[in-house]
């Protein structure tokens, strides 16, 4: 089990409401989502009622919190052949780089090698940062967007046991990548970030 930081009772509130906050958009059980909306409002009451605590800061997950784009962690993992390692997602059956969502109170380096062990099994060391990718979605007719930081890292060992929310892990030719992509991203967009990884090179928009 992951040990969190003590830093207050603030932001182990905060965290417990971000992980309801996640459990109400993805979960499809009605008694996991019975379990989150209680923990959404147990955690909002105690913010706002509890002001003996000197809680002295906004609820940072108000409806009318100011719109930014979503952060996001991948990470391009090649083996001595320079195969890149991706993970086939449940969710649509495709392929993409491990990575996901960035969790609050989590530095971006700290994210990405945990996504890369839930998701692929594998203990990774970052080697450096490839580049921040945006990316907008309303070709997907939805107005999210999105920061995507791009990290290439080493596998340190044999990879172990990943995650329910893959179904594959594996090394492929870049100039052979499985099929279909990942609908989280484009083909060029994944490709994109390989070859600047392979080159060296370190991109931003």
């Amino acid at each position: 089990m992951k040990k969190y930081p003590s830093k207050s009772v603030y932001e182990f509130l905060l965290k417990i409401q971000s992980i309801a906050k996640i459990g109400l958009l993805y979960s499809q059980d009605p008694y996991a989502i019975e379990n989150y909306e209680e923990l959404n409002a147990l955690s909002k009451a105690f913010i706002e009622d509890h002001h003996h605590l000197n809680l002295n800061r906004p609820n940072v997950f108000p409806q009318a919190i100011y719109p930014t784009p979503n952060v996001s962690v991948r990470v391009i993992l090649f083996n001595d052949n320079d195969e890149v390692l991706l993970v086939k997602e449940k969710v649509d059956g495709g392929y993409t780089i491990p990575g996901g969502w960035a969790d609050l109170y989590e530095t971006p380096a700290e994210a990405a090698i945990k996504e890369c062990l839930q998701e692929a099994g594998a203990h990774v060391t970052l080697k450096r940062l490839v580049g921040v990718y945006a990316f907008n979605f309303k070709a997907h007719g939805q107005l999210q967007s999105q920061y995507a930081l791009v990290f290439q890292g080493t596998v340190k060992g044999a990879l172990q046991p990943f995650g329910h929310e893959i179904t594959e892990v594996g090394y492929f030719p870049i100039h052979a990548l499985p099929s279909p992509i990942s609908k989280k991203i484009k083909k060029q967009d994944l490709l994109k970030m390989i070859m600047h990884a392979k080159k060296g090179v370190t991109y931003f928009e």
